[in-house]
């Protein structure tokens, strides 16, 4: 699998949330991974961040915040100018979705560890 580095924004320390066991499955697949979330930890060897830092080179977003709390990220995700972002489940939102179209980022309504499982990432 070709290597594209991963923002998880909506990162989490809790072993029971779906972005703690996408950072894990993205480290296992050596994927690069950066990750965004409320509290700094880590998981995976993967520090996790607050704020918006700038990432350079990044292939996908993988969100795991819901739509209104998308929001406040629109504009920094559109300056990372990723190739793509992935809505998992609980995610979608389509006024998003048409910004990131107009800005020619794909958008893809999907589940990051069922794309990992299927090798279809």
């Amino acid at each position: 699998m070709k290597a594209k580095k991963t923002l998880v924004l909506g990162a989490s320390l809790k072993p029971i949330r779906y972005s703690y066991m996408a950072i894990n499955r993205l480290v296992q697949k050596e994927q690069p991974v950066v990750a965004i979330g409320l509290r700094e930890g880590t998981v995976a060897g993967v520090a996790i961040q607050t704020g918006k830092p700038d990432i350079e080179d990044l292939d996908t977003v993988t969100l795991y915040l819901n739509a209104q709390r998308q929001e406040e990220y629109y504009e920094y995700l559109l300056g990372l100018k990723p190739r793509r972002v992935i809505f998992n489940p609980g995610t979608e939102n389509p006024e998003f979705y048409k910004i990131l179209d107009t800005a020619g980022i794909a958008v893809e309504s999907a589940c990051t560890l069922v794309l990992l499982s299927t090798n279809s990432y």
